[in-house]
């Protein structure tokens, strides 16, 4: 895979992350961080497309058919723009209720949201305790 292994540990070192904290930001083992950096195994496509995404180069930089790529220095390491986005994103990741909800909704029309948004303030009242009266 040409020159992968160098360009993705240049990557990570630059970014300041150990294996162990690329591993994690990747969904991927320490040690398949290590066998990528030795060039003992490559990653798949959907992997490679998120490394791409998470340093913010193209592929065929990342694969080493290119020396040049646009990057911007201030998103390097980040996917996300917005603090709060990432974290919405991370607690949807790591639930699958809430990663089916999403899938859900995707195809749903405004007046369906809104319909689902109720739903759920009911429930949420529901579990409290709040029948909605003040009371």
């Amino acid at each position: 895979m040409g020159d992968f292994e160098s360009v993705f540990k240049r990557l990570r070192l630059a970014g300041g992350l150990t294996q162990t904290e690329m591993a994690e930001k990747l969904g991927v083992s320490k040690s398949t961080i290590s066998m990528y950096e030795n060039g003992n195994r490559e990653p798949d496509f959907e992997t490679l497309e998120k490394i791409a995404d998470f340093f913010n180069v193209d592929i065929d930089y990342l694969l080493g058919r290119t020396e040049k790529t646009i990057t911007l220095p201030e998103t390097v390491g980040k996917y996300y723009l917005n603090e709060e986005t990432a974290k919405a994103a991370q607690e949807i990741f790591e639930n699958k209720e809430l990663r089916a909800l999403f899938d859900v909704q995707k195809d749903m029309d405004a007046e369906d949201l809104k319909a689902l948004h109720n739903m759920a303030l009911a429930l949420k009242r529901k579990e409290r305790g709040d029948d909605g009266t003040g009371c």
